[in-house]
């Protein structure tokens, strides 16, 4: 260990931009085992682990870290399956540079442990030599439904089934994984790796209901009558508007909507309508993660251009790095400092341009945080054949939710107290439609905390 000055900081290969751009398939290579071991070994084990302090699921990366440079793989494996439900997903989809890796020590001067990229590699590995997360061999005679097979789902039902609960899970699209399957690219995540876990939870006694709306194909009461506990895991993906005039248009959409239809075309599936960006010019607004999926996926349905247009820089972009650099390596455009105002509309109801004024940031106040201003007499027009609104998401309402006594505060996130329980005692909720939009380990943290608390309270 502690051979950072002997080894670099390596990162993922990644496959050829001109190749890339003509596909959804992952952009990143597994790390080789000799390469894993030699970023593993550039460990300090510090005493505090700041890595370990910086994830939200306070994985036990220094321990993993050094089991994957004494090439106890197998070691290594159980580690970082104890903590998290799918450690091979979040090493591809955490903002690792804001979180484990933006902690790690080694960020002054030597550069940050390849975290993510060694979490992804233990598991790949782990599963090529046949290695399997352990789930209780004997049950505990009780049940627990979940609303949502999304992130904070899947990981609720994974510690409950490792305790022996009876899981059933009930989601409304055709397949499990939510905003895993659905709203995050494939070149960001391979869909098959979402199936192996919802197939190892299946193996483990979990029963998927897919094409089932609680509420609409099944009573939300007819769960809480039938099992001992239920737990809300629905997301947040309502998508936000802008306000502006012209912003109803035909051919503006928000970004879930676009994503989750191409992924369904993907997948053949029957879509709500048909959204096509071949030959287009496509604008997206917004600077996160998701207007990120979003400019790259218009890229790869071979959009004539691609221009993301955000209202402060680059660097406060509330994205990950690496997603704003893969996105401009792959030839999308983009505009920092403008707003829209305004989106101009045709005869067809059909946007043609977007007016965007100029902004710039105002002296820090007390927080240190800059407000965006606009500059007066700034305006100018944007052509646009397309536009994608990534403006962040709210709350789906849910009837079932006032009708049995579980409140929300006022943006419709669902209240909860210490142990993720609702005001309706023996329903939980987490992820999202809790805490309002964040990021997947935040999801997979309430879902594993909600399943811990039912547990203590069954074997109390």
């Amino acid at each position: 260990m502690q051979k950072f000055l002997e080894f670099d900081r390596v990162e993922a290969k990644k496959r050829d931009v001109v190749e890339r751009i003509k596909d959804f398939d992952e952009i990143y290579e597994v790390f080789m085992p000799e390469k894993a071991g030699e970023q593993s070994e550039r460990c300090i084990q510090c005493g505090d682990p700041y890595c370990h302090n910086g994830c939200p699921l306070h994985n036990f990366i220094p321990q993993w870290l050094k089991a994957t440079a004494a090439k106890d793989l197998e070691f290594a494996f159980m580690l970082s399956n104890d903590s998290s439900p799918f450690p091979e997903v979040m090493g591809r989809v955490c903002p690792h540079d804001r979180l484990c890796e933006g902690a790690c020590t080694l960020n002054d001067g030597h550069g940050a442990i390849t975290i993510g990229s060694i979490e992804t590699f233990i598991n790949e590995e782990g599963f090529k030599k046949g290695f399997k997360p352990k789930f209780a061999s004997s049950k505990i005679d009780k049940k627990v439904a979940i609303i949502g097979a999304g992130p904070a789902g899947l990981s609720a039902a994974t510690f409950l089934l490792r305790e022996g609960v009876t899981v059933e899970i009930f989601d409304k699209q055709a397949k499990a994984g939510g905003l895993l399957m659905y709203g995050i690219p494939g070149f960001k995540l391979d869909k098959n790796i979402v199936l192996r876990r919802v197939r190892l939870l299946e193996e483990a006694g979990a029963v998927f209901h897919m094409n089932t709306e609680v509420g609409k194909d099944i009573a939300f009461e007819e769960l809480m009558e039938n099992f001992d506990a239920v737990f809300i895991g629905v997301g947040a993906t309502k998508g936000k508007k802008a306000g502006l005039a012209g912003e109803n248009a035909k051919n503006v959409y928000l970004a879930m909507e676009f994503l989750t239809t191409i992924q369904k075309n993907i997948f053949r599936e029957k879509v709500d309508k048909h959204i096509d960006v071949k030959d287009k010019k496509v604008v997206v607004i917004g600077g996160g993660d998701t207007a990120m999926d979003c400019v790259r996926t218009s890229l790869r349905e071979k959009a004539k251009s691609v221009k993301c247009l955000y209202r402060r820089d680059a660097y406060n972009m509330p994205g990950s790095k690496k997603e704003y650099v893969n996105a401009k390596e792959e030839g999308v455009e983009f505009e920092f400092y403008v707003s829209p105002k305004k989106f101009i509309i045709n005869d067809k109801d059909e946007v043609i341009a977007v007016e965007m004024v100029k902004t710039k940031l105002s002296a820090p106040d007390e927080s240190g945080r800059q407000k965006v201003e606009e500059i007066t007499g700034s305006n100018y027009l944007v052509e646009a054949d397309v536009v994608i609104l990534a403006l962040g998401f709210d709350m789906c309402e849910y009837s079932f939710l006032a009708s049995n006594g579980i409140e929300t505060d006022k943006w419709g996130q669902i209240l909860v107290d210490e142990n993720y329980e609702t005001t309706k005692t023996g329903i939980y909720a987490g992820g999202d439609c809790h805490r309002g939009a964040d990021l997947v380990v935040t999801a997979v943290r309430d879902g594993r905390e909600a399943s811990k608390a039912m547990i203590k309270k069954f074997l109390a």
